[in-house]
């Protein structure tokens, strides 16, 4: 168990966390939430001892194992990747060390009899003897193939040198896991392999994610970081956002049908805690539900953006055509033979394990670059808008406030109508007068969005939308698409996303692509689709 009593953070006159009292306790997961600087990772840092908080004490139960999930990829370049995940557990590998260096000896003395046969009982109570196979099933369930275990990390690529860190994180059962945004650089299936390795986890986990899947998928409960408080609450992402904005709308409306809306909560209460009794943390998470009373239902006082597209003009039935289309950069095939039609009313997801080709299909249709080989044609009552993953261009050296910078891309150069804009992105008041080139990823990303707000157009492009946004702004996002009357193409690794928006997803294959109208999961668990996928990826 780790105990949080009274801990404070402060930076200068910043105060981050004031008198923070929480306990984490062993077969729960608990996901770390908040705002894009509010001090998730900061609070993990807090937890492992790597910082010291300015008041309060985090404490662990004696005895009690702590692992973390590093974050320097290059710390561990001269190990082999097997070595590098054992390493997981310190203890583990000092004996092993010393155990060798006693077997080494020429002169092996009776002394060292007797402390090898200590080292030995210790190696054997840790089952040193099944470290190396328990590495390589990580390793295994990672994605990283046998071939590879015996590598240094220096010869790793850096997707792979993740996934190598992730298994030392896991390795020996450690009582308390600290893992900072776990899912980065995984493919789909190492996250579901890491989903049911944390839902089979018997111990304690704090992990920071801005996959809404992923925390719904291991979360027995949600820690809300915001305004200087870490609140903590029963059941997954889904549970915390639909409770706290049905309890806002009840805190709006105290004198009006009030009754009503705490039957619309309890209600909720009940069918989410029936729903969780199916999820891979049924037990835990569904006897957490049950307990609930409205009265623990708390409203959020974190700020969504508003995203909403409107298309000027309705799109009639021609709307793209793209036929064999192929593309090399620097003499590698990132594209061949790419060819569909696109229908009305299509939200169609890229998908595949090549970011660039994605792109460059992106990059081809808004006229960014030219193809090799084949063909595009829009049709004529289309306009399109477009998010590249990229936005550097936009914004580096750029010497204008925020107002200026959107009124550029606006048929209506009023200012109140600008400012209008800037204020669904949560940029008001003295934020509209930022400079666009001193603005942060997420910031960048927002105004962006707001630039396709303004375009009015049927067709939306979007390259990795989703990249540097926080989970407020992840939702609006997710929410507006939904709701968009217009068609749109995109790339996400935000399983969510893809899900609850695509009714259509095309992969980018070697030679070609894979098109099904379905959703995600129906396409995810399509044994066919898997079938033909592997066969043209090359894998097993």
């Amino acid at each position: 168990m780790i105990t949080v009593n009274n801990l404070s953070l402060q930076f200068g006159k910043r105060v981050l966390y004031k008198n923070v009292n929480l306990k984490f306790t062993p077969g729960n997961c608990y996901g770390i939430i908040g705002a894009n600087g509010a001090g998730k990772s900061t609070f993990l840092k807090l937890l492992s001892g790597e910082l010291e908080p300015t008041g309060g004490s985090v404490s662990i139960t004696p005895g009690e194992r702590l692992s973390v999930l590093q974050q320097d990829h290059y710390a561990y370049d001269d190990y082999e990747v097997l070595r590098t995940v054992i390493m997981g557990n310190k203890r583990l590998v000092e004996i092993m060390d010393e155990k060798d260096h006693l077997y080494a000896k020429p002169d092996f003395s009776e002394e060292d009899g007797n402390r090898a046969a200590e080292l030995e009982a210790e190696f054997a109570e840790m089952n040193g003897w099944d470290a190396e196979s328990e590495a390589e099933k990580l390793l295994n369930g990672l994605g990283i193939e046998t071939e590879k275990h015996t590598m240094k990390m220096a010869d790793l690529t850096p997707k792979e040198k993740v996934r190598v860190l992730l298994a030392q994180a896991l390795f020996g059962s450690p009582d308390i896991l600290l893992l900072d945004e776990p899912t980065n650089h995984l493919d789909v299936d190492s996250i579901n392999w890491l989903e049911n390795f944390l839902a089979d986890f018997p111990n304690t986990v704090i992990v920071v994610s801005h996959d809404r899947h992923f925390l719904n998928q291991v979360c027995t409960y949600i820690c809300d970081v915001d305004f200087g408080e870490i609140r903590l609450y029963a059941g997954n992402y889904d549970f915390w956002y639909q409770s706290s904005q049905l309890a806002l709308q009840l805190q709006k409306e105290q004198n009006k049908k009030a009754e009503e809306k705490i039957k619309e909560l309890q209600n909720f209460i009940a069918r989410f805690a029936a729903n969780a009794a199916k999820s891979k943390q049924a037990t835990s998470r569904k006897k957490l539900l049950d307990k609930i009373q409205v009265e623990d239902i708390k409203p959020s006082s974190r700020r969504y953006p508003y995203i909403a597209f409107t298309p000027d003009r309705e799109a009639g039935d021609q709307l793209l055509t793209v036929d064999g289309l192929s593309k090399s950069v620097d003499g590698e095939q990132v594209l061949k033979n790419i060819s569909f039609t696109l229908k009305k009313g299509d939200k169609v997801a890229f998908v595949g394990p090549d970011a660039l080709a994605k792109t460059m299909l992106f990059k081809i249709l808004m006229g960014e670059e030219e193809p090799d080989e084949g063909t595009f044609k829009w049709g004529v009552t289309t306009t399109q808008a477009y998010l590249p993953s990229d936005n550097a261009a936009y914004f580096d050296g750029v010497d204008l406030n925020l107002v200026d910078w959107l009124r550029q891309y606006s048929k209506d150069p009023d200012e109140t109508f600008v400012r209008g804009f800037l204020g669904r992105m949560l940029f008001s008041g003295e934020e509209s007068q930022k400079k666009a080139s001193v603005l942060s990823g997420g910031e960048r990303v927002r105004c962006m969005l707001s630039r396709m707000m303004l375009s009015g157009a049927n067709v939306l492009l979007l390259d990795e939308p989703t990249n540097h946004l926080d989970l407020e702004s992840i939702t609006s996002l997710n929410n507006g698409l939904m709701a968009f009357k217009g068609t749109c193409l995109f790339t996400s690794h935000d399983h969510e996303f893809v899900q609850t928006i695509a009714n259509r997803i095309i992969a980018i294959t070697p030679d070609g692509v894979v098109d099904r109208l379905s959703t995600y999961d129906e396409f995810l668990a399509n044994d066919a689709v898997r079938s033909q996928l592997a066969a043209k990826f090359g894998k097993n």
